[in-house]
């Protein structure tokens, strides 16, 4: 049968994982009364509840006995290092924009990849059927990208088609027949040429998607460069300098069937396989019979920018809701993630039962932690802090900087432009977008983007679009004013009575409601003015047989602020930590006792 490897690239929320869905049931691939869910392919809990995808995944369909093998590429940039080797696997790729929102900056990076590779993209055009939809303004958008990245002739002239993945259709022309997607189907066969590998050399294959399973153990996923691959064949994995990471045999070789993994005895140069038989090999190892000495070249894993440290939990609610909470189990958890993650990486702290965890951003860190905290983990996370590196010729301390694009109404720029050159963003274009729209594209340190993300939604109201992409790593910009606020602290254990709320909402934005359990040390606010100020919220009213009309009127509390997994690790200051449980998340202060505290501030300024 003959192959078409693709990939489906898209910034965030431009409808990939929905266009796949239709793909696999207009092909056939389901039973007609096959119970599927939405956007089958976001298998994951968080990936379902947040709408992203987090893993890249691998798909195939069967048209006009060809196999079109799908794979669905993640479109947030914390995982822009899987579409990189994703990019390796396949032959042609489409490009999915909003006909709406046109092209954002993860469109414009894994675009960038695409031409870099030689690939020859296809561009769909999706949800065509927004009110706002700007369909022909996007073609030109498109065009202009394309142009600005350096396409050659070859891929500027692209095809293109209008789709709306929801309902289902495509077509060449905007105001087609919009029945079914057959002339994406038809066009991906037309413009997506065959692998064309060598089928009698021996077999090699680069492991590009990684994953563990309770049966068969380590996965890897990759596309046969050469040769064929048998179940029971021996094989060994090297790495990129040649070195031998160890040998075995294939005990396991699957195939992608629709939305499942089959067993085959034999597959050859050009298909999409998982081989599971191997111990240690990792991403980005070339798998290969014990003949081939030279491994295949592969594209190297984008270094973490960004570090967090997970923490047993010590405090006093420690142990009440979670059922692991030891080091022991945090550290196995951890290591665990490393094998299927290789974008993250673990480290033993120098604080006593604790470790640093590296990644690529907020986002993907904010992922694992919580998965653990679903798992029943307890930890506490300190404040995120960014990797800075030396420049190994001048020797000059470099951090990393992201490009950011905004996109917000006229009325909110001002108040954007001015908090991100606080944080040392520097604007590089300043453009309308359709409407009363405003794009503004900034470069900016990562660390200037900590904490941000939730004062940008208050101060757009909501409006505001903020994409953000790693660009390099330059010279350090010079200190970043943190926090302005002081914290409300507890001074007393035990739970927090409505009278005393009452009395604390003139001091500051409360975190807690009323009957929460506290204990002293936790962070109950945000305090109005600069410095921490010790609060006592577990007060009660004092009872008397003196009764003053009028003063006994219903307390009425203003409804606090309750923050997110993301935005509780962004909102802490170096002092601080986010206790996340599997039924809370507080913020507290690093050392509970308020004389340590001051031990710990003098010792700072010291």
């Amino acid at each position: 049968m003959d192959i078409r490897n693709i990939a489906i690239i898209a910034h965030v929320d431009h409808g990939k994982t929905t266009l796949v869905d239709q793909l696999l049931q207009q092909s056939g691939t389901f039973r007609e009364n096959q119970a599927v869910t939405e956007r089958a392919m976001d298998s994951n809990d968080l990936e379902r509840e947040r709408g992203i995808t987090i893993l890249a995944k691998c798909t195939s369909v069967v048209w006009k006995n060809t196999r079109i093998n799908i794979i669905d590429t993640p479109g947030h940039a914390d995982f822009g290092g899987e579409v990189e080797r994703i990019l390796s696997m396949v032959d042609g790729a489409v490009i999915l924009v909003d006909a709406a929102e046109g092209a954002l900056p993860q469109t414009k990076f894994v675009l960038g990849k695409a031409l870099a590779r030689g690939l020859r993209p296809m561009v769909v055009v999706n949800k065509v059927d927004r009110g706002d939809a700007r369909p022909d303004e996007v073609h030109d958008e498109v065009f202009d990208l394309f142009a600005a990245l350096g396409a050659n002739d070859e891929q500027l002239d692209f095809p293109m088609l209008y789709a709306s993945g929801r309902q289902g259709w495509a077509d060449r022309e905007l105001e087609g027949a919009r029945e079914n997607l057959h002339a994406l189907f038809d066009l991906i066969l037309e413009h997506v040429p065959s692998p064309g590998l060598d089928k009698d050399k021996p077999f090699a294959m680069v492991s590009t998607i990684l994953e563990s399973d309770n049966f068969l153990g380590r996965i890897l996923t990759g596309r046969i460069e050469q040769g064929r691959a048998k179940v029971n064949m021996p094989i060994r994995a090297l790495r990129a300098d040649g070195s031998v990471v160890e040998t075995g045999r294939i005990t396991k070789l699957l195939s992608f069937r629709g939305l499942e993994r089959v067993p085959v005895e034999e597959a050859e140069a050009g298909d999409i396989v998982a081989i599971a038989g191997l111990s240690e090999a990792t991403i980005p190892d070339t798998l290969a019979e014990p003949s081939v000495e030279e491994p295949l070249p592969s594209t190297p894993i984008d270094p973490p920018t960004l570090s967090m440290t997970f923490r047993i939990n010590d405090g006093p609610l420690g142990g009440r809701e979670g059922k692991k909470v030891t080091s022991r189990q945090i550290r196995d958890r951890l290591f665990k993630e490393t094998e299927g993650n290789v974008a993250i990486k673990v480290t033993e702290s120098p604080e006593s039962e604790a470790f640093e965890v590296a990644g690529r951003g907020e986002l993907q860190l904010g992922v694992l932690i919580e998965n653990m905290r679903r798992e029943g983990f307890e930890l506490t996370i300190g404040r995120p802090r960014v990797l800075f590196r030396e420049n190994p010729e001048t020797g000059e301390q470099e951090e990393p900087f992201e490009e950011v694009v905004i996109d917000v109404d006229e009325p909110y720029s001002g108040v954007v432009v001015e908090k991100m050159s606080l944080r040392k963003g520097v604007m590089q274009d300043m453009r309308q977008s359709g409407g009363d729209k405003v794009r503004l594209t900034f470069m900016i340190p990562s660390r200037g983007l900590i904490g941000y993300h939730g004062e940008f939604l208050t101060d757009t109201r909501g409006s505001g679009l903020m994409n953000r992409l790693f660009h390099s790593y330059q010279p350090h910009a010079g200190a970043i004013e943190g926090r302005r606020n002081g914290s409300l602290i507890s001074a007393e254990d035990g739970a927090t009575t409505p009278y005393a709320l009452f009395s604390l909402q003139d001091r500051g934005t409360l975190f807690v409601d009323a009957g929460e359990k506290i204990y002293v040390g936790m962070i109950l606010g945000e305090h109005s003015r600069e410095n921490d100020l010790e609060v006592n919220a577990v007060r009660e009213k004092k009872l008397t047989n003196m009764r003053a009309s009028g003063k006994d009127d219903a307390v009425v509390l203003v409804p606090p602020r309750k923050m997110s997994l993301e935005q509780a690790i962004a909102y802490i200051e170096d002092d601080e930590l986010v206790e996340v449980t599997p039924s809370a998340i507080r913020l507290r202060k690093r050392y509970l006792d308020p004389h340590e505290r001051k031990r710990a501030a003098r010792g700072a300024k010291g």
